[in-house]
């Protein structure tokens, strides 16, 4: 994850502040920064599931773009998860390997600061980042076989709001910093129990709402409305000679059953980051800034991992 600028002389940071912060730090879209504290380190964490979500949202729509230009679902989930990885630079991955890398080493805490410091990645970084990237292209491939195109866009989006959602979480309160300096220093311990319990809550009543509205037909044209299973998008092909027409399923639903399968999801993808956080913070004294990209790259894999089997 990068570091923020240095703070501005303007006096203490406001909310917008930590917005600015936010969506400055956590992505590529161009913000110029405010007041730069602890303060507003603590706002950016807590508002983070939103940039989450605007990056998941731009993911699906080159999903959706994709399969619309005749893309198998392959390269459409290898499309979509580049451009999520695109849009926040690629930190979260690096973040992701040199986590690999410190904590495979084994070695002392001090040392394993220093080689999660150095620029190369080693075998555990590697091996890492390959197959965390292959459970989240496959897992969103998967989603859009058995649920369509537009439930895969959703499943993609709640899986990068989770895994945003795991940095409020990671910055509350009583988690130490593994350095004197950096993000890490700068943003740990920010963000309240309270504030993370309301943050989580928000999230997760959203989601419901999102999966309700798209399973009743708020985001198609057709559902088949019976035991709260769902129909597909659909056209209809006629043949002039025989007149017999086919019902061709272009992107729906299917099973996505449960309001609450999608949320449990992001609830496992939480309990992921949570246990990778604490081995981190045992090993190394607290959090890093590799250590915070580490869990959003975790929780987002888990997250659309666990859609498989909850929501299949």
């Amino acid at each position: 994850m990068s570091q923020p600028s240095p703070p501005p002389e303007n006096g203490p940071s406001g909310f917008i502040d930590g917005v600015r912060l936010a969506i400055g730090t956590l992505s590529v879209f161009p913000v110029r920064p405010g007041v730069v504290d602890r303060r507003a380190g603590g706002i950016a964490m807590a508002v983070a599931p939103l940039v989450g979500a605007a990056i998941g949202a731009c993911g699906g729509l080159v999903l959706v773009i994709s399969l619309w230009l005749g893309m198998t679902s392959l390269p459409a989930s290898v499309l979509a998860v580049a451009t999520v990885a695109l849009l926040t630079r690629g930190l979260h991955l690096d973040g992701l390997a040199d986590l690999a890398d410190g904590l495979g080493s084994a070695k002392p805490a001090e040392r394993a600061l220093e080689i999660m410091k150095r620029s190369d990645i080693g075998p555990f970084g590697v091996v890492t980042l390959i197959l965390v990237l292959l459970v989240q292209v496959a897992a969103l491939q998967e989603a859009i076989t058995w649920a369509g195109a537009g439930a895969a866009v959703i499943i993609l989006v709640a899986a990068c709001t989770a895994g945003r959602l795991a940095l409020t979480w990671a910055c509350r309160t009583g988690i130490p910093p593994a350095r004197p300096d950096g993000l890490g220093a700068m943003v740990a311990g920010t963000v309240r129990r309270s504030v993370a319990v309301v943050v989580t809550a928000l999230v997760l009543a959203g989601t419901t709402a999102l999966v309700y509205l798209h399973g009743i037909g708020a985001f198609s044209p057709w559902t088949s409305g019976s035991s709260g299973e769902f129909g597909y998008f659909a056209y209809v092909e006629a043949d002039d000679l025989t007149g017999i027409t086919d019902v061709i399923p272009v992107a729906g639903v299917g099973r996505f059953l449960a309001p609450w399968g999608l949320p449990l999801a992001m609830l496992v993808g939480l309990l992921a980051a949570w246990a990778v956080r604490r081995r981190a913070a045992r090993r190394l004294g607290g959090v890093t800034g590799d250590v915070l990209g580490a869990l959003v790259e975790i929780a987002t894999a888990t997250t659309l991992l666990a859609c498989t089997i909850l929501t299949n």
